[in-house]
């Protein structure tokens, strides 16, 4: 079972390569051979970066036929950073406004 916790997906997005990996699967789905040509590395160190990315629910696969086929999983990537934002967004939003007197011109 894959827990979708903030922590989790904040964890899987710090990795540079893993936020490309997910801007190409923003755009289609590709196979761990596809994405290691992209990225110049092998694919073991791929198919590492994708089992974080699968274990945050940030990407999904499928098999077809001998490939395994990865997808973003666009919708718990935007609810993720919705529900980030708006813990971060409701305590600004209440904070105090701090009234500053005008500084006299020296």
């Amino acid at each position: 079972m894959i827990v979708n916790t903030p922590d989790r997906i904040f964890a899987a997005l710090a990795s540079p390569p893993r936020r490309h990996i997910l801007a190409f699967l923003a755009q289609t789905a590709l196979s761990t051979a596809d994405l290691a040509e992209r990225f110049g590395i092998s694919a073991p160190a791929v198919s590492r970066h994708l089992s974080v990315l699968q274990r945050a629910g940030l990407v999904s696969a499928e098999r077809q036929g001998r490939r395994v086929l990865y997808r973003l999983q666009r919708d718990a990537l935007l609810d993720s950073l919705a529900r980030f934002a708006s813990e971060v967004d409701g305590p600004l939003r209440r904070a105090p406004q701090v009234v500053r007197a005008p500084r006299e011109a020296i």
